[in-house]
């Protein structure tokens, strides 16, 4: 496996557009999204993002407060750049740009990643599922 020295790191990523964020987010969860309501989406959270001469193989996004509640929306990198540290420094990252606890949840199997990362085990979490 292929280890990339010179992923480059943007906090507050500003220039992260809906049309980029869709065609990355298409290669870990295939889905049929629309660029309006991804770019709203982007435009209300903390963009923290990973990119390898500029292609985009990591992102994670951060909805907060900004006192009281902060949740991790979702950590996501290129399934060929996993295992590389990628998503260890976006948490990194995360914990130190944010003021506030964070709280997520995780997928089944990623468990091991996120406790390896100093996260907590928290409480059961609950879900009200919407139809989109």
């Amino acid at each position: 496996m292929e280890v990339r020295e010179m992923i480059e790191y943007e906090v507050n990523d500003q220039k992260l557009n809906a049309s980029v964020f869709i065609s990355f987010v298409n290669r870990v969860w295939p889905g049929d999204y629309d660029v309006d309501k991804t770019q709203a989406a982007l435009s209300k959270t903390l963009n923290i993002s990973a990119y390898d001469d500029k292609m985009l193989v990591g992102c994670l996004r951060v909805l907060t407060d900004g006192y009281y509640f902060g949740t991790i929306t979702e950590l996501l990198v290129l399934p060929e750049y996993q295992k590389q540290g990628i998503g260890s420094s976006l948490l990194q990252l995360a914990r130190k740009n944010t003021p506030t606890m964070l709280y997520f949840g995780a997928q089944p199997g990623a468990e091991e990643f996120y406790e390896k990362n100093g996260c907590q085990k928290g409480l059961q979490s609950y879900i009200i599922a919407k139809k989109r």
